[in-house]
């Protein structure tokens, strides 16, 4: 599975507690797509949402995305990582 990091653009004022709402909604279905979410960051001022996920493919992060009611602007490859 390759590591994907998806932006959303339009989510300015997003809450702490909509963020969990909209990361919720995502791991509730991620499973039928093959898709496992690891972590969400937010900044509201700019409206900025970013989610680091694993999955077969950019396009399964997006279905999810979308079935959750929040299709993500961007969806990048991520095939380099260090810790």
């Amino acid at each position: 599975m390759a590591k994907f990091m998806d932006v959303h653009h339009s989510m300015k004022g997003i809450t702490e507690e909509q963020l969990r709402e909209a990361h919720d909604a995502d791991l509730a279905i991620q499973d039928e797509e093959q898709v496992s979410f690891e972590q969400a960051w937010a900044d509201p001022e700019s409206g900025l949402v970013y989610c680091l996920s694993e999955a077969p493919s950019a396009e399964a992060v997006q279905r999810v995305h979308e079935r959750a009611g929040h299709r993500a602007d961007e969806v990048h490859a991520v095939p380099l990582t260090v810790s």
